[in-house]
């Protein structure tokens, strides 16, 4: 039976309290928008989870009492009604909202999940945050992580600055997960000095479901904010898959290491900053002493970035014209994720080849336009060595620039940024030098990966 003729049948709407009775099993929970495309009949249950349920004739329904009904109301309305004091003793701390799952919640009207993004919004879903400082909210862009472009970077780096002037103590930048690691590289290039601390948070699962990741790395990131002297930029994650410590890690040499675990944010070739333990009193312990400390100067932000700056991943059956439409549409940059110690096919060792020897001209014409080319490598650990074999020594003799031990994705915004601030000679002299902790000097090993 289709889910809109059920529910006209038994008087039902979206957002009632409802019990159904389904041949051998039973489920209980709030109503849906129902979907059309599979007729099944939806519910958020109480453990959070959605479930579609197949009725037919013989499903019963049991309603919930209108005294039941009116309490939950109630609720909702006692949480969006809620009052924010201001405790003099606490710091400032602005969130920006970008998006993502971090400022989810429940409707208890519909039982379906709404993003609200006012200081009431906030601790109605994270109470603990009122005892830990003063909170202003603002929205910065409603997006997928996926969507970025560089120029969203320029808006969120003026709204960082805007907001540091006006008093903030600390910063949240609330963002999708997908692309929060490389926002957080962009960010730490474009804010030039950072005098407060900027922490990008996310979330892996939503905060209507159980396993909600959500209150823990906003509560450990604000907490963070508070009782540390840190200033700059970094990501404040799960440091693994329990609810014990947040890591604060490095917003050059972190990565989204797997789509869906709450600790898939690591700090590569790298330690991370800080960690912080969600219960023991919150306490803060860092790993590095060396960082940037909280002070009185002015926040400078330089948040230019190039567009025409492109990464080109270098694959098995590659052809000559992937490496030409860059020059074709007069890109300005371009990063190489190269394998290895930094190759890609350009050799011609059989007769099945021959089309690699166009490979190394199309190169050479690509840098003759004046456009900065970057190897880095595919793999996730270590770094490229641009003089060890004789095909990565013929692409250093073209012109291809190191890019060390950087992240593909961290040489890609770093080039953007450069090509965006700096005339491309300078940004060529710049991208191989270790500006905002993006390249260290030398990997070390600590057995394992």
């Amino acid at each position: 039976m289709e889910a809109g003729k059920f529910m006209k049948r038994h008087k039902l709407r979206e957002g009632q309290e409802i019990r159904l009775k389904a041949k051998d099993a039973e489920y209980e929970g709030t109503i849906l928008p129902q979907s059309e495309k599979t007729g099944n009949i939806r519910l958020k249950l109480k453990s959070g989870y959605n479930i579609g349920i197949k009725a037919d004739a013989g499903t019963k329904v049991e309603k919930a009492s209108q005294k039941k009904e009116a309490a939950t109301h109630a609720k909702a309305a006692s949480i969006n009604g809620m009052k924010v004091s201001h405790d003099p003793s606490l710091p400032k701390i602005s969130l920006l909202h970008t998006g993502g799952t971090i400022a989810s919640r429940v409707d208890y009207r519909t039982g379906g999940v709404y993003v609200g993004f006012s200081p009431e919004d906030l601790f109605a879903m994270f109470p603990e945050l009122a005892k830990i400082g003063n909170f202003s909210s603002k929205l910065v862009a409603k997006m997928w992580s996926d969507d970025l472009r560089f120029r969203h970077f320029e808006v969120i780096a003026k709204a960082v600055k805007k907001e540091h002037e006006s008093g903030a103590n600390g910063i949240i930048i609330g963002m999708g997960t997908d692309n929060l690691a490389v926002a957080a590289s962009a960010l730490a290039f474009a804010i030039e000095e950072c005098p407060i601390p900027v922490l990008l948070v996310g979330a892996q699962r939503s905060s209507d479901r159980p396993s909600s990741d959500a209150a823990m790395n906003l509560i450990c990131a604000a907490e963070f904010i508070a009782k540390t002297d840190f200033a700059g930029v970094a990501i404040c994650m799960h440091n693994s898959s329990s609810d014990d410590k947040c890591a604060i890690l490095p917003p050059c040499k972190a990565k989204k290491l797997h789509t869906s675990r709450r600790d898939t944010f690591k700090a590569v070739n790298d330690t991370p900053i800080a960690f912080v333990d969600y219960y023991a009193s919150r306490q803060v312990e860092f790993l590095k002493q060396e960082y940037g400390r909280k002070s009185h100067r002015p926040m400078k932000i330089m948040p230019m970035f190039e567009e025409k700056v492109g990464i080109m991943k270098a694959h098995m059956n590659l052809f000559p014209e992937q490496i030409e439409v860059y020059r074709k549409n007069r890109y300005k940059g371009l990063v190489i994720e190269g394998t290895g110690l930094g190759h890609m096919p350009g050799h011609n060792p059989n007769e099945y080849t021959k089309i690699h020897e166009k490979f190394f001209p199309e190169l050479r014409k690509l840098i003759s336009t004046g456009c900065v080319a970057v190897m880095t490598s595919n793999t996730v650990f270590g770094r490229v060595h641009m003089h060890v074999y004789e095909k990565a020594i013929d692409l250093a003799n073209i012109g291809i620039v190191s890019g060390e031990d950087m992240l593909p994705e961290t040489a890609l915004v770093k080039l953007s940024w450069l090509l965006g601030n700096y005339k491309p000679k300078e940004a060529k002299e710049l991208i191989g030098k270790n500006l905002r902790g993006e390249i260290k000097e030398f990997t070390k090993y600590k057995g394992g990966i």
